[in-house]
């Protein structure tokens, strides 16, 4: 852990964004440019999920970022002679001149968000420039590594999120207004839009204005830990001194944060409640999901509060046993670490309570979807643990001390699609 902590002033060099050929779908070559994207590869978790992208176009993204073959060697060496293919057969192309690239995300439900989407210098955690605020798996930084490797491209941008609302937002919000290089709408509802930004003094302008700054890492921890490791492995200067990503100035477009639920596996509703008794206040909610996910949020504004699923009721579980919290969780973190509830969940209920290791797939699943989650535990007999999400604040601040929280503690949204521009490392 590292507790040095890292605020804005002190970064002894800023956020610096590169322009990139973007690689991006001839439109004339494949079915739509719908059809061809994907959410990012850990958010395509169902095997449904995955069939339907690989089913709505022979091209989709899915087919690279998520190939599907009987071991990671395999994997790896399909996932690199379909790009081969692609490139070879004009299905993607390189953009004549370096950009960077203005991608904005719109819903009917009054979303809007715009960011950069540019290559950013690869930083170690120590210069405090990029913050990440969650730990990682090493098994799936290593396959995210091997495919890196294999296919010598960054196939999809991770998310990061600054606070500037200074010339880079300006020029964003200036280049939107021109016509785009693409413009499609995705089947959940979202309208995407591309720019490219190649003019040397708005692309020099942005730059300077970035370099002020240090990013929050939003989504895509492993894949920026990816990045760490080949940097690492490949001598500088190279193309690995560099990873794609999107950068979003919150301070103009403020990201949605949505909590991930974990599934157990293995564990009946009954069996969890009985071990929580004496340990936490448990109510049996016969209500809706909305309004239990509501007696949830109002129970958190309160402390540690959790909804437990899987047995066609929906369980608020909240008021701690103190002399429990003190035995469980470490002493020697921040106050605002010890009490959130992805720390009360892993160190007292999965570790304590429960005795399940966080680690293992085969107990814990991840998932983003709330009602996915409970369908899922009341189909295989689990319990769904729910969370209520954290503030964007919350996480910064702890990301600027250094502290890392439980793993998948937040969903920040919306997420960037997969499959719109891609960076091949040799182009």
């Amino acid at each position: 852990m590292n507790t040095a902590g890292h605020s804005e002033a002190t970064a002894r060099r800023g956020l610096e964004l590169t322009p990139f050929r973007g690689l991006r779908y001839d439109p004339d070559r494949v079915g739509s440019l719908a059809a061809v994207t994907s959410p990012p590869y850990d958010v395509v978790v169902r095997p449904d999920g995955l069939h339907q992208l690989q089913d709505a176009d022979p091209y989709n993204i899915v087919r690279l970022i998520l190939p599907q073959a009987t071991t990671s060697t395999a994997r790896t060496e399909q996932a690199a002679g379909t790009l081969r293919r692609w490139l070879s057969e004009g299905i993607l192309t390189a953009d004549a001149e370096p950009a960077l690239y203005v991608y904005e995300q719109r819903h009917a439900d009054g979303m809007l968000q715009r960011g950069l989407i540019g290559t950013l210098r690869v930083s170690e955690p120590s210069e405090g420039i990029v913050l990440p605020h969650e730990d990682v798996i090493p098994h799936i930084v290593a396959d995210r590594a091997a495919l890196m490797r294999a296919t010598h491209a960054n196939l999809e941008p991770l998310l990061l999120t600054y606070r500037g609302n200074g010339t880079a937002a300006e020029i964003v919000d200036r280049t939107a207004q021109r016509s785009p290089l693409l413009s499609t709408t995705t089947e959940n509802g979202y309208g995407h839009r591309l720019w490219a930004i190649t003019d040397p003094a708005e692309t020099a302008r942005v730059q300077a204005d970035l370099a002020r700054h240090q990013a929050l890492i939003a989504d895509g921890h492993h894949r920026w830990a990816t990045y760490l490791r080949l940097h690492a492995e490949h001598p500088s200067p190279s193309p690995w001194d560099h990873g794609l990503v999107l950068l979003v100035d919150t301070a103009r477009y403020p990201l949605r944060v949505r909590a991930i639920h974990r599934l157990l596996h293995g564990l009946p509703v009954a069996q969890a409640l009985a071990a929580l008794d004496g340990r936490f206040r448990v109510q049996r909610l016969t209500v809706p999901l909305p309004e239990a996910l509501d007696a949830l949020a109002d129970a958190a504004c309160a402390g540690n509060a959790f909804l437990l699923a899987g047995d066609g009721a929906f369980h608020l579980v909240d008021r701690p046993d103190p002399a429990l919290l003190d035995r469980t969780i470490p002493a020697d973190r921040p106050a605002a670490w010890r009490t959130l509830d992805a720390t009360v969940l892993h160190a007292t209920l999965l570790d304590h309570v429960w005795h399940i290791p966080e680690d293992d797939p085969a107990r814990v699943a991840y998932i983003h979807d709330t009602a996915a989650t409970v369908a899922k535990a009341e189909r295989d007999g689990g319990t769904a643990v729910l969370l209520h999400p954290v503030r964007e604040d919350v996480v910064r601040d702890l990301a600027r001390q250094g502290v890392t929280m439980p793993r998948k503690s937040t969903s920040f949204g919306p997420k960037p699609a997969s499959g719109l521009v891609l960076r091949a490392l040799d182009i």
